[in-house]
This record gives C-alpha cells, sequence and structure tokens, in this order.
C-alpha cells in the first residue's frame, strides 16, 4: 500500500466516484435534511480500506434539488458523512433512465440492444448518448472542484465510463482506477453498441480496470483486440503506447456481520417461529430483484417440473421467493411481474391445497433480521441468474448457513458460480431439466456431502471478504507506476549487436546469464513434452567455446529441474542453477542446495495432481515438476480452451492445495506456475555471483554482462539487479558496470524490464556464435568453424563465415598474431 505522510501524519486522499451517494437522503424541512448510510457490497468492500486512506464518496444524492440555498444545505449535510453530491438536474432520465439503463445494462448482461423508438425524437440514442457524456462530465467538474495532489481517484461501475479519460485529460498524473460491477459482454454483443470504440478508448485510459470474474476480463480483452486492434497480454491491454492493466478481483460480503446477526436473540426468535411455521417441510429460498436478469420464471418453471416428477416431495417442500420489486414504471417490467404472478396462481393451483402453497411468493423486501433468520433456516438456496455480475446473495446465504449446512443451486451464468463452484451445484437455468434435478439431489443430499460442501464455500466466503476485495484493489492500483513518470515508456529498442561484441572483445571478465527454456532449448513443436527440453544443437560447440575461455564465466539460470540441466549441460564448464537458483552448482561439481531450512512444501503433491488432471483434460498441454515449483503449460493447446482451462485450474488450486500455502502463483501467457515464495531469477542472482566470485578466486572485476532470456514477469528482477549494480567505480561485490558493459535483452516482449529487446531465441543463438567466434580469435584453434557455428541453412552458413573471416582479419589487422584457422 502506499507510504503515509508520518512527517505531517496525514492518510492519502481517495476520492471513490460512483452513480449514487452511499446514502439516503430526506428533507426534514426548510434546507434540513436527514440522512442514512444504505448498507451495500461497495460500502462494506470500502470498510478496510477507510482506515489507510482519507476516503470521500462522489455521487448523485439520490434527489433532485434545484434551489441554491438548499443545495448547499444538502452538501454541508453530506460533507459531515464525506460525501460530495453531484447534482444531475436537468440530464439525469435521459442519462441514467436513457443510456445508463436503457442502452448500456442490456447489452451489459447479453440481452441485446433494445429498439429505438421511431416516435420520440426527444430521446434517441443520440441525445441519450450526449446526455451520458454531459453525466460524465458533471462528475468530472465535482471531482476537479474537490482534487487535492496526490488524490486517487476510483470510478465505479458502466455509469462512469467515459470519467476516467477525462480525468487523464484534466490531469494525466492522476491514478485512476475503474471498476466494472455488472458482467463484460463477448464481442459479438458489445460490438452492436453504435459508441463501442469511444467508450473502449474511454475506460482505457484508467491505470488500473477490475473485473468480477475471469470471463468478464476475457470478453474485455478479446473485444478490444477485435474492435480497437489492439492486443491483450497478461499485464492487461497495450494501447496508444501505454499499458492498461486488467485484473480479476471478486468481491464478496462482510460475512461477519451475517454470522453476528444469526446470533442476535431477535433474529433467533424468528428463526424459531420461521421452524414452527414450515414444520415438516424442506425449505428452498429464493431472493432476488424482480428483474429480466434474475431469472425467476426459469426457477418456477423449475420447480414445476421438480414437483411433477417427483409427487413424494409434493407435500414436503416448500419455495420461498423473495422478489424485491424494481422500476415499476417500466413497461417490460410491469409485463415480468405479471408473468410471474400467473406462474404462481398455475403451480399453486395444480399441487396446492387449502392448508399448504408450494410457493410463497413475496413482492417486497424485508428487513435485513428477516433476511439473516430465513437465509439460516432454508435447506436449499435456488439462484437461477441468467445473466449476473457476482450475485452476493448466494454468499449471504452461505453465512448464514454455519449451523443448517444448507445446500447452493447456482446458476453458471451467475459470477459466483467461478467461486463458489467447488460447493455448490452448478446448473444452466435455462435447462429446467437440470435445474429440476438440481432440486432433488439438494434435498437428497448426505448430511456428510452437504458439510463437505459448505465447508468449502464458507472458508471461500470468509476469506475473500469486501474488505479484502477493495484492499486487493487498492493495493494493486498503488502497485501501478502512472503512466506521467513513466514518460510514456517507450517499447525497448532492438539490441545493438555490434556493441555488445565490441565491448566483449574489450573487457577482461566477462559474465553471460541466460534462460534455457525459450532461449537455450531446441524449438518445440505440438508433440514436445517440457520434460524432454534439449539444448539447440546448433549451440554445443559455441557454449564449449564460450566456457573454455577463461575470460567467460557463463550462467544458464532456469526453472527447470537439476536432471534436465544435468542431461543437457553435462559436457560443458558452465554454471548452473536449477529452479530458478534454488539449487546450484558448476558442472564440475556438486548441486548445492539453497532453499530456506523452513520452506514448506507440502502443497507440491496437491498440485502436482491437479496439474496431471488438466494435463489429460486439455490436449497438447504439459507440465513439468521440479522440487519447488510447479509449471502447467498450454501453449500449443486451443488457445481459447487452454485459457478456459487455466481459468478453472486456478479455481482447483485456490479451493485446494494452495489455499493456505506459502506460495507466488503466476499466470503467464500460456502457462501456470506455483513456486515457493521468493523464488525469482533476481532474488538468486545475487547469490549465485557471490559464489562465482568466491569460488572462482576473482581478482579482476566482471566488467561486461550480458543477460538474455523468455521469463515470465516475476523473473524480471534479474534485469533490474543489474541496472542497481551499475556503478562509475570498481564495487565490492565483484562488478565493475557501466551503462556501457551491460546488456540486458528480453525475448520477443514488447514491455520488459530489460534494456533491450531481441525477436526470438535464433536472435541469441546468432549473438552467441559471434561471441564464440571473438573468444577463438582470443586462443588457439580449439575448434573447427563448422564445430563452432552450426548454421540452420546454407545462406547462413555463407553469411557467418564471411562475418567470421572479417573478424578475424580485423583481430590481424590491430595486431593479434595468435595463429588463424580458416
Amino acid at each position: 500500500m502506499m507510504d503515509y505522510d508520518d512527517a505531517r501524519g496525514e492518510r492519502p486522499r481517495l476520492l471513490v466516484v460512483a452513480n449514487r451517494l452511499p446514502v439516503s437522503a430526506k428533507r426534514t424541512g426548510e434546507n434540513s435534511w436527514s440522512l442514512e448510510m444504505s448498507p451495500g457490497g461497495l460500502v462494506s468492500g470500502l470498510l478496510g480500506i477507510t482506515s489507510q486512506f482519507d476516503t470521500k464518496w462522489v455521487g448523485w444524492p439520490g434527489v433532485d434539488v434545484h434551489d441554491e440555498i438548499e443545495k448547499n444545505a444538502l452538501t454541508e449535510s453530506l460533507a459531515e458523512m464525506k460525501c460530495i453530491p453531484v447534482f444531475l438536474n436537468g440530464v439525469f432520465d435521459q442519462y441514467y433512465n436513457g443510456y445508463c439503463n436503457g442502452i448500456l445494462w442490456p447489452i451489459l448482461h447479453h440481452m441485446g440492444l433494445p429498439q429505438e423508438d421511431q416516435h420520440d425524437t426527444n430521446q434517441t440514442f443520440e441525445t441519450q448518448y450526449d446526455a451520458y457524456k454531459k453525466a460524465n462530465r458533471m462528475f468530472l467538474d465535482v471531482i476537479i472542484d474537490n482534487y487535492e495532489e496526490g488524490d486517487i481517484v476510483w470510478c465505479h461501475d458502466y455509469h462512469l465510463m467515459f470519467l476516467p479519460q477525462y480525468l487523464k485529460e484534466y490531469n494525466n498524473k492522476i491514478k485512476v482506477g475503474w471498476f466494472l460491477h455488472s458482467p463484460f459482454p463477448s464481442s459479438e454483443v458489445y460490438k452492436t453498441l453504435p459508441s463501442r470504440s469511444e467508450l473502449l478508448s474511454a475506460i482505457l485510459a484508467a491505470d488500473l480496470l477490475g473485473f468480477h470474474t475471469y470471463d468478464f476480463a476475457r470478453h474485455f480483452l478479446s473485444t478490444c483486440t477485435r474492435i480497437l486492434g489492439v492486443e491483450g497480454t497478461h499485464e492487461g491491454v497495450v494501447y496508444q503506447g501505454r499499458v492498461t492493466r486488467v485484473a480479476v478481483f471478486p468481491i464478496g460480503i462482510d460475512p461477519d456481520r451475517f454470522i453476528r446477526t444469526c446470533k442476535l436473540p431477535e433474529v433467533t426468535q424468528q428463526m424459531n417461529e420461521l421452524q414452527e411455521k414450515f414444520a415438516g417441510k424442506k425449505v428452498i429460498l429464493g431472493v432476488d430483484r424482480l428483474d429480466m436478469i434474475k431469472g425467476i420464471p426459469q426457477k418456477y418453471l423449475a420447480f414445476e417440473k421438480f414437483l411433477e416428477e417427483n409427487p413424494y416431495w409434493r407435500d414436503k417442500v416448500v419455495l420461498v421467493q423473495i422478489a424485491v420489486p424494481t422500476r415499476n414504471d417500466v413497461p417490460e417490467y410491469r409485463k415480468l411481474k405479471s408473468q410471474v404472478h400467473g406462474l404462481v396462481g398455475r403451480i399453486n393451483g395444480r399441487f396446492g391445497s387449502v392448508s399448504s402453497l408450494p410457493i410463497h411468493h413475496l413482492d417486497c423486501s424485508v428487513d435485513f433480521n428477516y433476511l439473516c433468520a430465513i437465509y439460516a433456516i432454508a435447506d436449499v438456496m435456488l439462484v437461477t441468474s441468467l445473466r449476473d455480475g457476482m450475485n452476493l446473495v448466494s454468499y449471504e446465504f452461505v453465512a448464514c448457513q454455519e449451523a443448517k449446512k444448507g445446500v447452493l443451486v447456482l446458476s453458471e451464468f451467475a459470477g459466483a458460480g467461478q467461486s463458489l463452484g467447488v460447493g455448490a451445484l452448478i446448473v444452466n437455468p435455462w435447462d429446467v431439466t437440470e435445474v429440476s434435478s438440481a432440486i432433488k439431489e439438494a434435498l437428497n443430499m448426505p448430511a456428510e456431502e452437504r458439510e463437505t460442501r459448505h465447508r468449502s464455500n464458507f472458508q471461500y466466503v470468509c476469506t475473500h471478504s469486501a474488505e479484502k476485495w477493495g484492499l486487493d484493489f487498492m493495493s494493486e492500483l498503488n502497485g501501478i507506476i502512472p503512466e506521467s513518470e513513466m514518460q510514456m515508456r517507450k517499447i525497448p529498442l532492438q539490441l545493438p549487436e555490434q556493441d555488445v561484441i565490441q565491448q566483449y572483445s574489450q573487457s577482461n571478465n566477462r559474465l553471460i546469464i541466460l534462460g534455457f527454456f525459450g532461449t537455450l532449448a531446441e524449438p518445440m513443436n505440438s508433440g514436445t513434452k517440457e520434460m524432454d527440453l534439449k539444448l539447440n544443437p546448433e549451440l554445443k560447440g559455441t557454449l564449449k567455446a564460450l566456457c573454455n575461455d577463461p575470460k567467460t564465466t557463463v550462467v544458464v539460470l532456469s526453472r527447470s529441474g537439476k536432471n534436465i540441466l544435468n542431461k543437457n549441460f553435462g559436457e560443458s564448464n558452465i554454471w548452473l542453477a536449477a529452479e530458478n537458483g534454488m539449487f546450484e552448482k558448476q558442472t564440475t561439481g556438486e548441486w548445492v542446495t539453497n532453499m530456506p531450512q523452513n520452506v514448506n512444501l507440502d502443497w507440491v503433491d496437491g498440485v502436482k495432481n491437479v496439474f496431471k488432471y488438466f494435463t489429460d483434460r486439455t490436449p497438447r498441454s504439459y507440465f513439468e515438476a521440479s522440487e519447488t515449483s510447479l509449471v502447467w503449460n498450454y501453449e500449443y493447446a486451443d488457445v481459447e480452451f487452454g485459457r478456459a482451462q487455466a481459468r478453472d485450474l486456478l479455481q482447483y488450486l485456490w479451493a485446494g492445495p494452495i489455499s493456505n500455502a506459502s506460495v507466488d502463483v503466476v499466470r503467464g501467457n500460456h502457462s501456470v506456475e506455483v513456486h515457493a515464495i521468493g523464488e525469482t531469477k533476481g532474488a538468486a542472482i545475487g547469490r549465485i555471483l557471490g559464489e562465482i566470485v568466491h569460488r572462482k578466486s576473482m581478482t579482476t572485476p566482471i566488467d561486461f554482462v550480458f543477460c538474455s532470456g523468455y521469463f515470465l514477469e516475476k523473473d524480471e528482477d534479474i534485469y533490474t539487479f543489474f541496472e542497481s549494480k551499475i556503478l562509475s567505480s570498481k564495487s565490492p561485490n565483484g562488478l565493475d558496470l557501466k551503462k556501457e558493459n551491460y546488456f540486458s535483452a528480453a525475448i520477443g516482449q514488447a514491455r520488459t524490464k530489460a534494456r533491450y529487446v531481441i525477436d526470438s531465441a535464433h536472435g541469441v543463438v546468432d549473438l552467441l556464435h559471434k561471441l564464440a567466434v571473438v573468444a577463438d580469435t582470443t586462443m588457439t584453434d580449439s575448434f573447427s568453424d563448422s564445430e563452432i557455428y552450426e548454421p540452420r541453412d546454407a545462406n547462413a552458413n555463407e553469411n557467418s563465415k564471411r562475418w567470421i573471416n572479417s573478424v578475424r582479419r580485423r583481430k590481424v589487422e590491430i595486431g593479434d598474431t595468435g595463429q588463424i584457422g580458416m
């Protein structure tokens, strides 16, 4: 998190910007207002960061106020609750009811673009879009009036998609985050939106974009690719020379609030009354807004089918549905309400009696205590959302079920399905037969299985709280370097090969550090297993020449295990570091373990089983297991299927073998790696460097370093390690580095911490060949040209020989009298 200003004792300021303020305002008299904080996921989510940030809320107060005196009075009252109002008089209807809820909301929830009313020329897509942009400008104006240097701005939801762009245009130093609390649709749905490109471009101005699930983030990245023509990476989206970080932050609830409430005497009494009312019956519970996306008609149709096919249960089960009214003034919602009431009447008429009704439908909201009580006594929670951002109702049910351990039947189209899928029964709400079967399975589930499923979900709900969500987002946002500080960080230049060769030839003590996979390894094909990695045969003679040069030390620093490195480098006088430096040796010596004594590896077998399972179910994927790390790779699998499997694999890992383990999980472009905490190449290289200096008894400092590899992002700290060691004079750690004699080069990566880039591993191979020739000219001819350089084709052979000969002629011209073999 951000460091506080200890000198002034002040916390950093955070402006939370949302469509609505988290308060309900009521006029109590002339120029006087009463305010009450509204509970909710966003409010709960920010409780954890209020102690670390001076948090202020910016948003619409929920009421229209036209009189300036009343505006001032309400503004003063809200200021006491750290709220800043945005008065949207004149644009609210077309902005909120029109563009936000009439156009964006259906698109985001996969419902498609509604038909434009050709008879209403005052409310068209264009006028609503203009109102939307104007409202976002009004939010900006209020922020500017209250902004202080160093403030962080966190924007929320689809109501404010233009705000990140407007903020950056005002001041590109502002650190801006944006979080979407609804689903994000597939590109095929989103691209029907007339203003699709402008909205994407606007939110990409933010530093960090957050989504509830990997599906939503994947849809967003795919949409950016297909509409804006930009590429999504594991970092996010590279657009207009900058990177916008895209990450997943599943929101949660405040579980302690629900657990505490269930223990209150008045709630316990309500629970007893409900149990007495439904004595002898199993209770299935539904809690939803009366909304098209909540799937209440589908729920009733599935329940009707269950009663049809299971006569035994007809007088032994009851479905209690709390349907909170919403948008009663919209014709589509009134039509839905009529449809739902018709289904309730039909089902109760078919299967009910004078003394018993199978469905209890409530068109109202209920107070919090009663809600917790009915959560607690329910046997089954039935969530049939057709499309939902998260659906925190399922979390609330789990939090209240500590005693009863009821079963959650959960739609696969709710975001919670990716979080609670381990313990819930996941269903397709459109398949009434499947939902009916799930109801039966839930009612008949053995107590032991119910307890196991509940325990898994309860642990997740308690550990992934709303407070954690807020802290995780802010921690990620604070870790991002603002674009103004990055100075529009440019893509690194291509490696200046001739400069490398020149500095190498002039140096007295050289260090070459190389990765293995993707750098020195033989190019892989779809049938290659990572455990079968082999050294590129073109490099055998080259590495031998380099390692035999007394002025040159070569280190292979790899995530691979000891056996793989032994097999490939056993004949070279080379330094090896396996598993990112956990084990190291000089080839002529024995392996030395650098593993911390207290490291816990109990998680390895569990992770290995998960990786085996996903390797079996994902064609052309493979995994490598070593003592302290495991990597699952799907580079040669179907891209979309591989990504989906990787997402599921992460769910398995977090729910099981690594839930309480001290590990780091790294998501690569086509891989998932789990390794012991602290195991990075940068963390290892300092220790390895010290061993090299000690064992070789170096008296001449290292005055040339070339470091290159196809490294994961977390391993690129190896590049910055040497950047920090660049000194103007000799350093006590055996290094004498300056900018001109240190070369770091990432392979095939546009965004990197390295100073330079090389297009592919072939470029590294060619450069090493040329360095080997330089080394060879300082010694007698130990190798023939063909042994040193084994080209890929005839043209490369001729070009290389011409280059070799020219180098050797230059050596003669400057006075090198050693024997030169042609």
